[in-house]
């Protein structure tokens, strides 16, 4: 009898023991959008969760979700507390993120891992106290690889953009298309697909990992890519406030050491990889590729059309109030000194 008893008081312990270490676990729900095989699905978020996991030593258990809403959503519902972490492209909302169109300006030519390693830096310096992320805690700051133009058509000159249907994400976008006399279709990048086989729009300004990632090389058979880019595209990975604050202090710094400025060049690096292996599986599907030299006519007049989108941008921003001449400098010079170190 006395046995019995010793035997249940040790499983009552057990379970009670169970009860206690489950009770400590706590969930991050993130929602994401883009296709299941995006890489930002495939490689960074995973990557992440696990860096997570490890960092709290499983006390936080990430939750990967995929979303209906269109992601231009996403800062709201994470500010609200719907989802406790998402991303989202800062140009799906015009107005609020001005600031973050620096590392958009054409003529960065860096990779996303160097655009990204620089844009954290800059913002930690000079644009923290701008408001513009006010109701959200960052997790990281990065850039896709250069855009290119993707298109049904072939591109032989600037002129045959004009009246085009091009889809246009937003942010520094809408300015590169109007430059270019193109008809801006705004949309959200994991519409592309449908819009360009439904023929809603001739073309479309992204990154080249579309083409694999959104298997984009069925519907735009063309790829035109300048040596210095087009532009580039600014995302941010974010966090809710309110749940940093419902964990300890020991699990949120743990978080925040594998998140920041390691997170945003580990996403830099993921996208670049999927570009390279996207450029490749367009190839291989029959994709036309016409890869401009620096002195090609259409690189020549792409950079006359884009001059003074600078000093335009650094007007826009004069009512944020920060020194953004400064922080497009050392931008720049931190992206050139990290893509020269890290070749």
């Amino acid at each position: 009898m006395r046995t019995k008893v010793i035997a249940n008081a040790v499983a009552l312990g057990v379970m009670f023991s169970m009860g206690v270490a489950s009770a400590k676990e706590t969930t991050l729900n993130v929602s994401t959008w883009l296709p299941p095989t995006h890489v930002q699905n495939t490689v960074v978020w995973p990557t992440w969760a696990k860096w997570v996991e490890e960092a709290t030593e499983g006390r936080v258990k990430v939750k990967i979700e995929y979303t209906s809403n269109n992601p231009s959503q996403l800062f709201q519902m994470v500010e609200d507390g719907v989802t406790d972490a998402a991303f989202s492209f800062h140009g799906f909302v015009p107005g609020r993120f001005d600031l973050q169109e620096i590392v958009e300006l054409p003529g960065l030519g860096v990779n996303a891992e160097a655009a990204s390693a620089a844009h954290w830096k800059t913002y930690q310096k000079y644009f923290t106290k701008s408001g513009e992320h006010d109701g959200l805690e960052l997790l990281a700051l990065f850039a896709h690889g250069q855009g290119v133009m993707q298109t049904k058509f072939e591109v032989n000159s600037l002129d045959d953009l004009k009246g085009r249907k091009i889809r246009i994400g937003g942010g520094v976008q809408s300015e590169i298309g109007k430059r270019l006399n193109v008809t801006p279709v705004p949309s959200q990048g994991n519409k592309v697909y449908e819009l360009l086989q439904t023929g809603v729009v001739d073309g479309a300004f992204m990154p080249v990992t579309e083409q694999k990632a959104q298997r984009l090389f069925e519907v735009a058979p063309y790829v035109t890519i300048l040596p210095s880019g087009m532009y580039m595209g600014s995302f941010v990975m974010f966090i809710s406030p309110d749940f940093m604050d419902s964990l300890s202090e020991k699990d949120a710094e743990a978080i925040r050491s594998v998140s920041g400025e390691k997170l945003s060049i580990m996403a830099g690096q993921a996208w670049d990889k999927a570009d390279m292996e996207a450029l490749d599986f367009a190839k291989e599907h029959g994709v036309k590729i016409k890869e401009l030299s620096m002195d090609d006519p259409i690189t020549i007049e792409y950079g006359e059309k884009m001059k003074g989108l600078d000093e335009q941008w650094l007007e826009k921003v004069k009512r944020k109030k920060v020194d953004a001449k400064a922080a497009l400098e050392m931008l720049r010079k931190e992206a050139a000194e990290y893509a020269k170190n890290n070749q």
